[in-house]
């Protein structure tokens, strides 16, 4: 059996949990002090999922870059993909916070959004 230490990052709590696996089947989790800390550690074991903050190159604007973020977590394997997919992408104005920058990025069923505006210079 497998004993795996995570810290909890969905409140201020930060609990310190430890979950015991054996193969690929959670035993037990210990160290939470409340459901979501639970949640987050059977996902963290099973699909680790990580919001993706970057920027994507901008043409004709005020700033050469516009800062994006998935709007959902997306999993954490596909990361390096996604900033691959992103990196290729030039984007123009007018954008505004929130506007959708890739609809279903990488087929994950989550879009990518504008964090800052980008107006014409």
């Amino acid at each position: 059996m497998e004993k795996r230490e995570l810290t909890c990052i969905v409140c201020p709590n930060g609990c310190h949990l430890v979950v015991e696996v054996e193969g690929k089947e959670i035993v037990n989790i210990s160290g939470y002090e409340c459901k979501r800390g639970l949640k987050y550690a059977e996902d963290e074991i099973i699909m680790p999922k990580r919001t993706l903050t970057t920027t994507v190159k901008a043409e004709g604007g005020h700033l050469p870059v516009v800062s994006v973020r998935t709007k959902e977590p997306i999993p954490k394997e596909l990361l390096n993909k996604a900033v691959y997919e992103l990196s290729r992408i030039t984007v123009k104005p007018p954008i505004n916070v929130g506007d959708v920058i890739v609809k279903n990025i990488l087929s994950t069923g989550v879009d990518v959004i504008a964090t800052r505006a980008l107006y014409s210079k």
